[in-house]
C-alpha cells in the first residue's frame, strides 16, 4: 500500500517537506510506502469550471495537475501539506486542488485523506479545516491524530524542533496506516464499497 503526499510549498526542502517526511518515515515503519509530490515553481492555473475534464484529466496540461492525478489512481491514501502565509493554505495549493478534485475525484473516493499545515504562529487550524473540505466532498475518510495536524516553524529546520508537532505527525501516520490496513482487511472479507446516489442535483435553494 502507498500514500501519496502533496507538498504545497515552493520550497522543496522546507518545513512543509520536513513534516511530510516525518509522516512518511513513520508510515514506512508501519509497512506503508509513500511518495512526496512536489508541485514545483511554475504557475498554477485556477479551475475555470469549463466542464471539459476527461479521462485524460484537466484540459489545461501546462502544469503538474494531470501528473498528480495519474499518481492518485495508484495511491491508497492522500496527505496534503501546506505552508501558511496569510492565515490560510497557500493560494497555489488551493488552485491545484480545485482542479485535482474536479477532474480526478473518482480516483479518490473512499481513500483516507489528511491535511497537515506548518506556520510561524497562526492560521494552521484554519488551513487544515479548508483542506479537509476537499476530502469531505469526495467520500474520503479523514484521518486524525492526537492533536490538530499542525507544526510550527518559520525558517527551514525549525519544524523539527516542535516536539509535539512532530509527535502529532507520527501519530497521524500510525492512524493512516491502521485505517489502510482495516480497509484492506475489509476488502479481503468481501465488504464492498458503498454506492452513492448521484442522480439528484439541486442547483438552487427554494
Amino acid at each position: 500500500m502507498k500514500v501519496l503526499m502533496l507538498n504545497g510549498s515552493l520550497k522543496a526542502n522546507g518545513n512543509t517537506n520536513a513534516i511530510l517526511e516525518a509522516v512518511g518515515k513513520q508510515l514506512n515503519q508501519e509497512g506503508i510506502d509513500y511518495e512526496i509530490f512536489q508541485m514545483g515553481n511554475d504557475a498554477v492555473r485556477d479551475c475555470a469550471g469549463c466542464g471539459q475534464c476527461s479521462d485524460k484529466g484537466c484540459v489545461y496540461d501546462d502544469d503538474k495537475v494531470n501528473e498528480f492525478v495519474g499518481k492518485l489512481k495508484e495511491a491508497d491514501g492522500l496527505i496534503v501539506g501546506t505552508p501558511v502565509y496569510y492565515a490560510h493554505p497557500s493560494g497555489r495549493i488551493m488552485s491545484f486542488l480545485d482542479r485535482v478534485f474536479c477532474c480526478g475525484r473518482k480516483y479518490m473516493e473512499h481513500k483516507p485523506g489528511a491535511a497537515v499545515a506548518v506556520a510561524r504562529r497562526a492560521g494552521t487550524t484554519a488551513s487544515v479545516d479548508a483542506l479537509n473540505k476537499y476530502f469531505g466532498i469526495a467520500q474520503m475518510p479523514i484521518v486524525s491524530s492526537t492533536y490538530w495536524d499542525v507544526v510550527h516553524g518559520r525558517v527551514p529546520g525549525e519544524a523539527e524542533q516542535d516536539g509535539e508537532g512532530m509527535q502529532t505527525m507520527r501519530n497521524l501516520a500510525r492512524n493512516m496506516a491502521w485505517l489502510l490496513k482495516c480497509i484492506e482487511a475489509g476488502k479481503a472479507a468481501g465488504i464492498e464499497l458503498p454506492q452513492a446516489e448521484t442522480d439528484v442535483k439541486t442547483n438552487f435553494i427554494r
